[in-house]
């Protein structure tokens, strides 16, 4: 093939991507969530392993971004509200379907209410049991959303998971909701004693997959970008290898 067709043929695959190379020059990404086991501040700078997950998706997809932690209620009300705005972790559940754009399931967990040992014993049959008794939530997320679904009136609201789980040690709740993987990492933030917390009750119905998503007012070129990143990332097996627990 002549010279000059080769160079035409370069020039129209360039042309053909420049559209694409314009928009991933000049949109920056918001990333957000709050603190837990997967995304927390480390030397100034957001991390964890969802926080990984994150980064890797967007780098793959040729993104700038940023990074920020902030109470469960801001984030939420931002990915609701402002476009470029990617909100990680949060459950995929039918009212929250049309309110975001999908990208994909990051990690799954089934919660449990828990309680201390040494306060008076609960025993539940069935989740309706368990309205005679104080218990903390957070602000938005999806626990709160779920037991005032089923009647719950005797909710306590914190704005973060962590407060939440410091009014279930100072004794202000009864039970708490959480996932088996957080009290761990919030007994070692606090210097408190994890063999004070027992399981009371699993919550089946919130077996929750836990995913990343944009606001619905980002472009869908920018969604479906992200997306076949983060496919690429999970069929290589990085995802499940980041989100292993250790």
């Amino acid at each position: 093939m002549a010279r000059s067709a080769w160079c035409r043929m370069g020039l129209m695959a360039l042309w053909g991507m420049l559209p694409w190379l314009a928009l991933a020059s000049t949109t920056v990404i918001h990333a957000v969530t709050e603190e837990t086991p997967w995304a927390f501040v480390s030397n100034g700078k957001v991390a964890g392993t969802a926080t990984e997950v994150v980064q890797r998706t967007l780098t793959r997809a040729g993104y700038r971004f940023q990074l920020s932690l902030y109470p469960w209620a801001r984030s939420y009300e931002m990915a609701l509200r402002q476009p470029d705005v990617l909100i990680y972790l949060i459950a995929r559940t039918p009212a929250r379907e049309n309110q975001f754009k999908w990208v994909g399931e990051v990690v799954r967990f089934r919660p449990y209410l828990y309680k201390l040992k040494d306060t008076p014993p609960i025993t539940l049959r069935s989740l309706s049991d368990a309205m005679s008794y104080n218990i903390g939530v957070v602000r938005d997320d999806v626990s709160q959303q779920y037991l005032q679904k089923k009647g719950f009136h005797r909710l306590i609201v914190s704005s973060s998971a962590l407060n939440n789980f410091q009014l279930l040690l100072a004794r202000q709740v009864q039970m708490v909701p959480l996932l088996p993987e957080e009290p761990a990492a919030y007994c070692a933030r606090l210097k408190a004693d994890c063999t004070r917390l027992e399981k009371v009750f699993a919550l089946d119905e919130l077996t929750t997959k836990l995913y990343m998503a944009y606001s619905q007012q980002t472009s869908d070129e920018v969604v479906n970008r992200t997306r076949q990143a983060f496919e690429a990332l999970r069929a290589a097996g990085v995802v499940d290898h980041i989100m292993a627990p250790r």
